[in-house]
């Protein structure tokens, strides 16, 4: 059974933390990656499934959204999910929530596309990757 929404927990370390005292623009975009690969994996699809496969995801855009700072210590849950998909691509939305105040800090999304690994060029997604995922609405991440 897919998991629609998955939670990815993780805990600002201190490399995360830049020279305005808290976690760096870049360290969301690393943890919307985790996020990413680890539901992928949890609904059966991890890395090397799509190596074998021949195809796999590749970023085209990320945007992400700043609502509050994150400092060194904090547990952070990112919850992510698939909101569409369209032929050979994918968007997949991210809130991050600060767990002890269940502040929302940052929300975020990125626009996958799928590409053959051979060839390079984006391709339609088949229908066992599609099968592994809900689509989510946005807004009721």
């Amino acid at each position: 059974m897919p998991i629609p929404i998955y939670e990815h927990h993780i805990t600002v370390l201190p490399s995360d933390i830049d020279e305005n005292e808290h976690a760096n623009n870049l360290c969301y975009l690393r943890w919307m990656n985790e996020a990413a690969l680890a539901h992928s994996a949890e609904n059966g699809w991890p890395t090397q499934r799509y190596v074998d496969f021949g195809a796999s995801w590749f970023a085209r855009k990320h945007t992400i959204e700043y609502l509050a700072p994150s400092f060194e210590g904090d547990k952070l849950v990112v919850r992510t999910c698939v909101s569409d998909w369209h032929n050979i691509r994918s968007t997949r939305v991210y809130r991050f929530v600060r767990i002890r105040d269940d502040k929302l800090i940052a929300k975020a999304e990125t626009l996958w596309v799928f590409v053959n690994l051979s060839t390079g060029k984006p391709t339609r997604l088949p229908r066992e990757v599609c099968d592994a995922f809900v689509v989510v609405d946005a807004k009721d991440v």
